[in-house]
């Protein structure tokens, strides 16, 4: 079980049911509408809570993941890994330490979702090699934070 003091998760459209079952404190940022909405206005508030400590991760589930993802990477600090299958959840925790996973709803379907959750909120960083790593970024983000 992954203890956390919780994770926000963002459904845009669409909804996978089952993270009650997998037993985290998570609060929904999404939209509860079916009319088309602007990812950005979503994926970002949940980039910036998970980058400034208010939430330890952040999970975006929109229909291919793949603008959530883009969105939320613009936050500084954020570390969002699209993925759409379990080896890559494991290996974006483990070699990357993602603090927000982003999935698509039209690409898996809740099952396969709901084990990559899993695995992403179970598999821990790594460190070592991969600490120094995500510091050449961290150096990167500060120094060209204003271009």
């Amino acid at each position: 079980m992954y203890r956390s003091r919780y994770v926000i998760i963002c459904f845009l459209y669409y909804s996978f049911s089952f993270f009650e079952e997998l037993n985290i404190e998570y609060v929904d940022f999404g939209c509860d509408c079916s009319t088309s909405v602007d990812y950005p206005d979503y994926a970002i508030p949940v980039a910036e809570k998970v980058a400034n400590g208010e939430a330890d991760r952040g999970i975006l589930i929109c229909g291919t993941g793949i603008g959530m993802s883009i969105s939320a990477n613009k936050v500084m600090g954020i570390r969002c890994a699209l993925v759409h299958d379990v080896y890559s959840a494991k290996a974006t925790r483990q070699h990357n330490n993602s603090n927000v996973l982003a999935m698509g709803e039209r690409v898996i379907g809740p099952g396969l979702a709901r084990e990559i959750t899993k695995v992403w909120l179970t598999a821990p960083f790594e460190g070592g090699r991969h600490e120094t790593r995500i510091n050449k970024i961290k150096v990167f983000e500060e120094k060209n934070l204003y271009l």
